[in-house]
């Protein structure tokens, strides 16, 4: 038995799909093409996420557990759903604090935490906590960095999780993404987004928590 078609064993957490390296590969083959036909379906680029990070989400999971604040996300787990953080909370926050800013975000937009899907693909359970959560603070991101998430504004903030997550799936969006963009605002990307995010990837080791490591003071 070879490692690609090595027995893919038993599910580890709820939502796990156990498959073999062969079965990732054509799994994430296949819903690449199919995302880049049409980069809306979340879902796709979410399993092309789970089925090409893996090294990146190593490497993600030991900077948290180099950081303070990464290891306590790491420890407690929090998640952001609508369970866990009420829409009224939200509001009733201070006008300028970052919790009113975010349901003033959510709000504006129409937009439901619990949207974001369930990691399926990802073996290990903490790198599987590491991808939901990249997926669970990408609309804090948003809002940290005042992009709308309009086509530019996600492309954008694509360019910027590719260089602080080292996710293909980041790189690979932001690139097919690109395409799609106006001539002008291919040369504003080019001119601003990419020397913007390659500061956040070359501070060396000082650089904060990656975003998966983000655990906001909502107050």
């Amino acid at each position: 038995m070879t490692l690609l078609t090595r027995g893919a064993g038993a599910a580890r957490y709820s939502a796990h799909v156990p498959t073999t390296l062969l079965e990732k590969a054509l799994i994430g083959s296949s819903s690449a093409v199919r995302a880049l036909a049409d980069p809306r379906q979340a879902r796709l680029v979410g399993v092309v996420g789970e089925t090409t990070g893996g090294a990146a989400l190593h490497r993600l999971h030991r900077r948290m557990e180099r950081h303070p604040v990464g290891r306590t996300v790491l420890q407690d787990r929090p998640l952001i759903t609508s369970e866990t953080l009420h829409a009224e909370t939200l509001r009733a926050m201070p006008a300028g604090s970052f919790g009113a800013e975010y349901g003033a975000f959510l709000a504006r937009h129409s937009f439901d935490p619990d949207e974001r899907t369930a990691v399926h693909f990802v073996d290990d359970p903490e790198l599987a906590y590491v991808m939901t959560r990249y997926r669970q603070v990408h609309d804090l991101w948003h809002v940290l960095y005042g992009l709308p998430p309009t086509f530019a504004g996600e492309v954008a903030l694509k360019w910027l999780e590719a260089a602080q997550t080292g996710l293909p799936m980041c790189a690979a969006g932001a690139l097919a993404g690109g395409v799609r963009l106006t001539a002008a605002q291919r040369r504003a990307v080019v001119r601003s987004v990419l020397p913007w995010a390659a500061r956040h990837a070359l501070r060396g080791p000082a650089r904060p928590a990656p975003p998966t490591g983000l655990n906001p003071h909502w107050v």
